[in-house]
């Protein structure tokens, strides 16, 4: 009986051990969706979970720079001020002292500047 149980273990251990889950079959396939982005679904909601924090009217912690809202974030979309800060390029890195948002948030967030930061 032993012998059957440590035969049965050993060859469920070794079927186990063939199979190679890939990156997609463990989480998905990562789509960034930039077409029709909107301000209210996309880019808010970004603002609001890694700027909106420090950068908010009154708030002496983010530099006097309001993020909250469309209109006190496209002020600093249309000058490209938004965007250079998330890219860590040419402005002052954002979020400060962390690593850059990941690709498909800038992404969005260029690609809602680059259609005219309608309020939409």
């Amino acid at each position: 009986m032993k012998k059957c149980l440590g035969l049965l273990f050993v060859i469920i251990f070794s079927l186990s051990s063939c199979y190679y889950d890939s990156e997609e079959d463990l989480y998905g396939s990562v789509i960034c969706n930039t077409t029709n982005v909107s301000f209210a679904s996309d880019v808010n909601p970004i603002l609001v979970n890694h700027c909106v924090s420090c950068h908010f009217k009154g708030s002496s912690i983010g530099g006097g720079i309001n993020l909250d809202g469309y209109t006190a974030a496209v002020t600093y979309a249309k000058n490209n001020s938004l965007v250079g800060s998330i890219k860590h390029e040419g402005y002052s890195a954002m979020p400060k002292d962390q690593n850059k948002l990941d690709d498909c948030k800038i992404s969005k967030i260029e690609a809602w500047v680059k259609a005219g930061s309608p309020d939409n």
